[in-house]
């Protein structure tokens, strides 16, 4: 389990760096105002630091052995 999270993490902070950030948009609250109706979006940014952290942190969990009891 802990390698499949670790993967998953690797992939996505190379994504993430390979990109120079990510940006998605996710639908926002709809306004209704005078009868109309209006649709909202909500841009959403993932800076490189984050897949850099995401990286580093995957790597880390590929490394470190558990301790034994």
């Amino acid at each position: 389990m802990k390698t499949i999270i670790a993967a998953v993490l690797v992939v996505l902070g190379i994504v993430v760096l390979a990109y120079s950030g990510l940006s998605f948009t996710t639908s926002g609250k709809e306004i209704n105002f005078l009868g109309m109706h209006i649709a909202t979006t909500d841009n959403h940014f993932i800076p490189p630091v984050a897949g850099a952290f995401m990286l580093v942190g995957g790597i880390m969990l590929l490394l470190v052995k558990p301790k034994s009891v």
